[in-house]
């Protein structure tokens, strides 16, 4: 768990996570939006991957990264346990689109 708020606390690494919740990106793409060195980048992704809230796919010469939501939501759910929050975990399949939960 501590490795995943490690990758947290930092804010560009929130950023490629949130940037990741529209699909997946390749490295490249990634980097193009943050000014920094590629180096500092790959440094970024790996932190993220080593706390398994993404994972990479290399084909060729490009990664592509995608986001793994369960990871995440899972720490958030532990975390928030941690001082006393009872947050509950909704799946979308659960609820039809345009249908309230108290319609389902």
């Amino acid at each position: 768990m501590s490795s995943i708020f490690k990758a947290l606390a930092d804010p560009t690494r929130r950023q490629v996570l949130q940037m990741l919740r529209s699909g997946p990106l390749s490295a490249g793409a990634l980097a193009g939006a943050f000014d920094v060195s590629k180096p500092t980048m790959s440094a970024h992704f790996a932190v993220l991957v080593a706390a398994d809230l993404i994972e990479a796919e290399k084909s060729g010469r490009t990664i592509m990264y995608r986001l793994k939501m369960s990871v995440l939501e899972e720490a958030l759910m532990v975390f928030a346990q941690a001082f006393g929050l009872q947050l509950t975990h909704e799946t979308p399949a659960t609820t039809a689109p345009g249908q309230t939960k108290e319609e389902s």
